[in-house]
């Protein structure tokens, strides 16, 4: 599945388009967006938050886990030449310490996560649309 990225309605706002689900990306206000939706670093975080969250979740209902919510928060910041993501994980319900600990492993394996962490290699390509 790939996604792809048009203009919307203002300078900076695109559409994103992945499968039949549509939603837009700006740029906050103070670097010239229109602050009608999220930004790019948002984007990325929200996928491996989104990521973490689907991961852990149906790895505790697969093992029939107490587990009945799951928080997760993302940030990420530069440092010293290198990109820190900060993954909070809030594990709710009844689990034992042997449980939160597993679920901590299984979320370090989501599909987001791996990617992050793995080699990651970006080809671009120009298309000439207007041909």
């Amino acid at each position: 599945m790939s996604v792809t990225v048009q203009p919307a309605y203002h300078r900076y706002q695109f559409r994103v388009l992945a499968g039949r689900h549509e939603l837009i990306a700006d740029l906050a206000r103070d670097v010239q967006g229109d602050d009608t939706g999220p930004d790019p670093h948002q984007l990325i975080e929200a996928a491996l938050a989104v990521c973490t969250a689907q991961t852990v979740t149906m790895y505790a209902q697969r093992k029939a886990w107490p587990l009945r919510e799951i928080h997760v928060r993302v940030g990420v910041e530069s440092r010293e030449g290198s990109s820190h993501f900060l993954r909070e994980i809030d594990l709710i319900g009844e689990l034992a310490e042997e449980q939160r600990q597993r679920l901590l492993d299984i979320a370090n394996k989501c599909p987001i996560h791996r990617i992050l962490t793995g080699p990651i290699v970006v080809q671009s390509e120009l298309k000439r649309l207007d041909a």
